[in-house]
């Protein structure tokens, strides 16, 4: 379905493209677009070839908005520790995010475990 349909469309595209890059100017904002389409066009077209591949990348655009807020919102933690603390927990929220683990839940399960005392070979 990708080759029947989406192929043609992205074949006009490029010829598209090809024939508005020298109308403008590269600085100008269409300039670099079209530019910046071009050369990452091989990227762009491979899910036409590969099925295993999305359509779109929406899950790893929320992933990095995500990243950016907290950025953001953590730029002034107040110390460089807290910083380091804060990061260790916001990677283990994303990974229980990306594996289908409630966040909360996770973290109140091992946080009762770690206060039970444990043999030294576990």
């Amino acid at each position: 379905m990708r080759q029947l349909h989406s192929a043609p469309v992205l074949a006009k595209l490029h010829a598209w493209l090809d024939a508005q890059a020298p109308h403008h100017p590269p600085k100008s904002p269409l300039g670099q677009a079209i530019s910046y389409a071009l050369k990452q066009w091989e990227a762009l077209t491979r899910f036409v070839e590969n099925e295993r591949l999305p359509l779109d990348n929406n899950r790893s655009e929320a992933a990095l908005r995500k990243a950016a807020l907290g950025r953001k919102n953590f730029l002034f933690v107040g110390h460089e520790a807290a910083g380091e603390n804060l990061a260790g927990i916001y990677a283990l929220v994303a990974t229980c995010e990306a594996n289908q683990i409630n966040p909360e839940a996770y973290l109140a399960d091992v946080l009762l475990r770690v206060q039970a005392p444990q043999p030294a070979h576990r």
